[in-house]
């Protein structure tokens, strides 16, 4: 047991699954940033106040999707926050900045998201403040990888294979939230939906299609893969050639949350409503589609 072992018990588990009896339909979903638990520790060793902190966090995510999990699908969410773990990144994208000793040859230091600030342990909260008081060591990165990055993908892992076993396929959908403020490169506002399918790399384009017609039936205003085409996870386990299809959805936060204080806002419910119902045309219809093409090919 290392020293920094006591910032981890704070995740006992590390993430939550709500796992129905009997699964009806071949999806997983998957809220690897709605984790709302911030340790004592991690409070003490950053600069920044527990609100500022929250700005990296995509709240309450993992309960819009709860009315969609009711409908017999697994629902696999992070209780750590994306400021103090981020499972949506390879398991060592590491900042040497970050660090007060070297990283170890296998990290990988010049991805674009660890120049960003934004790597496995980030650097700095979404609107670009630096986290940490000063420089950690890499023996805490490293216990925070081992006892919460690779138990949270080994969970995932398995939900994916068990449901690949029971339909023959499996559709993964990374659920994630976005700030409602333009980004300083668009030419408009945000819109209230992005699917990323890794450009047509990670899913069957039936799927991404079908998704984003039933979001656009809804009234809702829907972009594909600008300005998020899928991260790591959608990346990783998106194989639809060995029939596992994931899609990446970013839900604008405007829709639902009051940004100031990190609380619902007052079109919550409507949403969750609006996600359940889509889920549930999603499940029933889909699943057919997919199964055709396979047969086909």
């Amino acid at each position: 047991m290392t020293a920094y072992s006591s910032f981890i018990t704070d995740f006992e588990p590390p993430f939550s699954v709500l796992k129905p009896k009997v699964q009806s339909a071949p999806f997983v979903l998957c809220s690897p940033h709605s984790g709302r638990i911030y340790p004592r520790a991690f409070l003490e060793q950053s600069r920044l106040d527990p609100m500022t902190l929250r700005k990296s966090e995509d709240c309450f995510v993992d309960e819009l999707f709860e009315g969609a999990a009711a409908l017999g699908v697994p629902l696999i969410s992070a209780q750590f926050p994306r400021a103090y773990l981020d499972v949506n990144r390879e398991p060592y994208e590491l900042d040497p900045e970050l660090f007060a000793d070297p990283l170890p040859d296998y990290a990988n230091s010049q991805s674009v998201r660890v120049i960003g600030g934004l790597g496995t342990i980030a650097r700095i909260v979404a609107d670009g403040e630096e986290i940490y008081a000063s420089r950690l060591s890499v023996e805490q990165a490293l216990a925070r990888i081992d006892h919460l990055y690779f138990p949270f993908h080994g969970a995932l892992a398995e939900l994916i294979a068990e449901t690949k076993a029971l339909f023959g396929y499996a559709v993964l959908i990374d659920c994630h939230s976005m700030p409602s403020a333009q980004m300083a490169q668009s030419s408009g506002p945000r819109p209230d939906f992005v699917i990323g399918d890794r450009f047509g790399v990670a899913c069957d384009p039936k799927l991404t299609r079908t998704l984003k017609e039933a979001l656009t039936g809804s009234g809702y205003d829907v972009h594909l893969n600008r300005p998020y085409a899928g991260g790591y996870i959608t990346e990783h386990y998106g194989r639809p050639l060995e029939g596992v299809h994931a899609v990446q959805i970013e839900i604008n936060r405007a829709l639902y949350l009051n940004e100031a204080r990190f609380t619902p806002g007052r079109g919550f419910q409507r949403l969750k409503a609006d996600l359940t119902r889509i889920a549930g045309t999603l499940f029933s219809t889909l699943p057919a589609a997919l199964e055709q093409r396979a047969a086909a090919e």
